[in-house]
């Protein structure tokens, strides 16, 4: 798969089979995640690693509190309430693995965070996998009490939350809306 079908063919993935990644896998994805360009040479970036769909649940439970607790009345996220409330509706859709790229202060660090992740998705794209960003995970995973858990140094901010896993069916493509070219001279 050259680079281009695979940037073409990746999807966004939320159905997962429940079998384990196979060793070596979540390492190779990092090493992919290292490659990406960072401003100035940074690499600011720093990884967390969760095996296990139901480690990984357990987590979700979690961030889906922490995530209604913190909900505010107004919030775009309102609409997804009663999907929160769900015990039924697992934020990380039974993945067996969860990629955190945190990043450490950088004047572009968000962006360094964005492009590890972006390498991590196409990787794992074409190792036959399936990702998803997890964005409800967030404000959990950047807590204080995840962070004094997990070890994490509280300079850290969380960038990416991906999940990782074999895809339990096809993902069809989503429509793409025609580039938007503000100027060309």
């Amino acid at each position: 798969m050259d680079v281009t079908e695979a940037i073409r063919t990746r999807r966004s993935v939320r159905r997962y089979s429940p079998e384990p990644l196979e060793p070596g896998t979540l390492d190779a994805l990092l090493d992919a995640a290292v490659q990406a360009p960072s401003g100035m040479n940074t690499q600011p970036w720093a990884f967390g690693l969760v095996e296990g769909a139901d480690a990984i649940r357990h987590l979700g439970d979690r961030a889906k509190a922490h995530l209604l607790a913190s909900l505010e009345s107004g919030s775009p996220l309102e609409a997804l309430r009663d999907r929160l409330v769900s015990p039924d509706f697992n934020i990380f859709y039974g993945a067996p693995a969860l990629i955190v790229i945190y990043v450490r202060p950088a004047v572009t660090a968000a962006v360094d965070g964005a492009l590890a992740a972006q390498n991590v998705m196409l990787a794992a794209h074409a190792m036959g996998l399936g990702t998803c960003w997890i964005g409800l995970a967030h404000g959990f995973l950047d807590s204080p009490e995840a962070k004094a858990e997990f070890g994490v140094p509280e300079d850290c901010r969380v960038s990416a939350p991906l999940i990782a896993g074999r895809p339990a069916g096809p993902t069809p493509p989503v429509p793409r809306k025609a580039p938007e070219v503000l100027f060309r001279r």
